[in-house]
């Protein structure tokens, strides 16, 4: 019978002979190898084991190691270990078998009173098929030579999982947070436990033996912090003593009991009128810590005096935006009051202020408001003295910047280029000097324009009416409107009044010195045999030939004296003249002269400007009778001799003495002194 666990393999010589002679013969060797069979079992090499460990083994190392043997081959030879199910409960929670290795570890560390000998059946199965097995048993027995760290037990009043708990931050000091007991079941100093918490808003109360509880030690904010991560430690009296930390968290819920906060005390918007509705002006913001309904925020305009007519809107979020459109003109700045309010119970709220300015638009038209009449009634009464400017055009615009920034002009009726007004202030005035003939009537079109975009403007209309005159007296402009004006006519006919009284009296008391003048020289020796002087006709002619001013000065004096000696009394050439103790004097007669050309205004005027550069004092006769007057000082009379005005148009009765020296001139004016031709 084969048995190859006793022999696996067999070795034959195969002889063959043939029967010749001689005979040959050959071999053949033949090897026989014997399949296994699983025909044995596992053995271990013990029936049974007894160990001993102590309970402070390390589970890293294995506590012992089966072993069996199979006699069979490849799969059959095999082994792997189990635990038998004969194996109780406690035992396979302490231990564990490495099935290939036959390694038994500890599974968890021994508790001191629990068992203290454990019994482990081993099954050794081969891999053959049928499979074959065998059974052995392990006893282990625990050595108790350790000290045992405590065990920390914690029970929440509100767990949300096993090591974290919620409490609210309204929660007194004091509260109740949590149960803690604590397990060492060491015997003597090894078994006494002490715990601490080192926390500074929570405390740990001792309820007896090995029992505590976690109380509130301070008062919980969420906003500040939400959440803490708090650390029991426990330790025993053993030598060396042996601790146990155990963690947990502690989450703080919300309670509403912050109030919202805004981000500023005053929002300043600005946007520009005449917008349309719903046309966003801004947003508005503030902030609340608290969570849930306590955080969540509604806004809305306080209207203290329910008023309507706000022409905005505020949303529930805090956006603000126009609720009809804006005048500007009608009111620029809104100071609102905004509150804010959480849907917290109770609900908490706060204010702040809203300032929206509201910008200007070009939508306003500049208007006049003098003149205030379209079309307007203005006289206008110009002498020579008259000042340039007639009166000031005054415009305004509801808008504000550029938008009413105003600029004047004329449109028509301006075709003598004789008024001009001034751009920016408005003053209507003459552009040039003014002649007889620029006096009638002129319809003046006036325009007045912003500065804004799109330019609006406005116009108005003056009918104007100019009186010219030479009269010397100061000019009096009357103003007539259609509407009638203001002024105080009573005093303005006084004042018209008063100033006539007073030239009246100038003219008569001028008149009378002239003709004072004239008879003394009626009175004083003839001067027909002299022909250096003029005829008393003669006289008169170039004296009344115009009504330009006539300029006598004191360095006439010598040119008269001079001339004087020649004159005899009761001169015929002067008939109306006479010598007097203190000097001379003339009658003066007085004489329209027919009206001179037009343009001998311009000379007038210009002979007039010129005048003023003389060095020595000149006084003027400035009427439209063109008198010659008559002044004495200290016993020294002046005479016509004086007459230094040159009148254009009458040279032929005029020249220089051959005796007199020249006088300075101005202007390529000559001082001169009348001679008979």
């Amino acid at each position: 019978m084969l048995d190859r666990e006793l022999k696996d393999t067999y070795m034959l010589l195969l002889m063959a002979k043939d029967g010749g002679s001689p005979q040959k013969e050959g071999s053949l060797k033949i090897e026989i190898s014997v399949t296994d069979v699983n025909d044995n079992q596992p053995v271990f090499t013990e029936k049974s084991y007894n160990i001993s460990i102590s309970d402070t083994h390390h589970k890293s190392s294995p506590v012992f190691v089966l072993s069996a043997t199979d006699l069979d081959s490849g799969q059959n030879g095999n082994v792997t270990y189990y635990l038998h199910r004969n194996t109780n409960k406690y035992a396979r929670k302490h231990f564990k078998l490495k099935s290939k290795s036959g390694e038994i570890f500890l599974n968890n560390n021994f508790l001191s009173n629990k068992e203290s000998k454990y019994q482990l059946y081993i099954e050794a199965r081969d891999g053959g098929k049928p499979s074959l097995s065998s059974t052995t048993i392990l006893i282990i027995n625990i050595i108790n030579n350790q000290n045992n760290a405590p065990t920390i037990n914690i029970d929440f009043v509100s767990p949300l999982t096993k090591t974290s708990t919620a409490i609210s931050e309204g929660s007194k000091i004091g509260s109740f947070i949590a149960y803690v007991m604590v397990i060492d079941t060491d015997s003597g100093r090894n078994g006494q436990i002490k715990c601490n918490i080192h926390h500074k808003m929570f405390q740990l109360s001792n309820m007896g033996s090995k029992e505590y509880k976690i109380l509130v030690k301070e008062p919980l904010d969420r906003e500040t912090i939400d959440h803490y991560i708090v650390s029991i430690v426990c330790h025993d009296m053993g030598s060396p003593p042996l601790k146990t930390k155990k963690q947990f968290s502690v989450k703080v819920t919300d309670v509403n009991d912050v109030e919202p906060h805004f981000t500023k005390e005053t929002f300043q918007f600005l946007t520009y009128e005449n917008q349309k509705v719903d046309f966003p002006i801004g947003f508005i913001n503030a902030t609340d810590p608290d969570l849930g309904d306590g955080g969540q925020l509604t806004y809305s305009i306080i209207n203290d005096n329910n008023n309507d007519n706000i022409p905005f809107q505020l949303t529930k979020y805090g956006f603000i935006s126009t609720s009809q459109p804006i005048d500007r003109e009608v009111k620029d700045i809104y100071n609102l009051q905004v509150l804010v309010k959480d849907n917290g119970m109770p609900s908490l709220n706060n204010t702040a202020n809203i300032l929206i300015e509201i910008l200007d638009k070009n939508d306003n038209a500049p208007y006049f408001i003098f003149p205030n009449n379209d079309p307007y009634n203005l006289d206008v009464h110009y002498h020579p003295h008259s000042k340039k400017d007639i009166t000031i055009l005054k415009a305004t615009d509801k808008d504000t910047g550029n938008n009413a920034f105003l600029t004047y002009g004329i449109l028509r009726s301006n075709d003598k280029n004789l008024f001009t007004v001034n751009s920016h202030t408005g003053v209507l005035s003459f552009s040039r000097t003014v002649y007889q003939n620029d006096a009638g009537t002129y319809e003046l079109q006036f325009t007045v324009k912003d500065g804004g975009t799109p330019v609006q403007s406005a116009t108005t209309a003056i009918i104007l009416t100019l009186f010219v005159s030479n009269d010397t007296s100061p000019m009096l402009t009357t103003v007539h409107s259609q509407s009638g004006n203001n002024l105080n006519m009573t005093w303005i006919i006084i004042i018209v009044a008063a100033a006539v009284i007073l030239s009246v009296a100038v003219v008569v008391s001028i008149t009378m010195c002239v003709f004072k003048c004239i008879n003394h020289i009626n009175n004083s020796p003839t001067t027909k045999d002299n022909p250096k002087f003029l005829s008393q006709t003669e006289m008169r002619q170039i004296l009344y030939q115009t009504n330009n001013p006539v300029a006598i000065t004191q360095n006439a004096e010598e040119i008269f004296n001079r001339n004087l000696q020649s004159i005899n009394p009761k001169s015929p050439y002067y008939p109306e003249m006479e010598q007097s103790a203190n000097g001379w004097k003339f009658a003066t007669t007085h004489r329209r002269l027919p009206s001179l050309p037009q343009n001998y205004n311009k000379d007038m005027v210009e002979d007039r400007a010129e005048q003023k550069c003389y060095n020595d004092s000149i006084i003027t006769a400035n009427n439209l009778n063109g008198t010659l007057p008559s002044h004495k000082e200290q016993n020294r009379g002046w005479s016509d001799g004086d007459i230094t005005h040159q009148v254009s148009g009458i040279s032929e009765y005029s020249n220089y003495h051959p005796n007199i020296p020249p006088t300075p001139k101005c202007k390529q004016e000559q001082e001169t002194y009348l001679e008979p031709v």
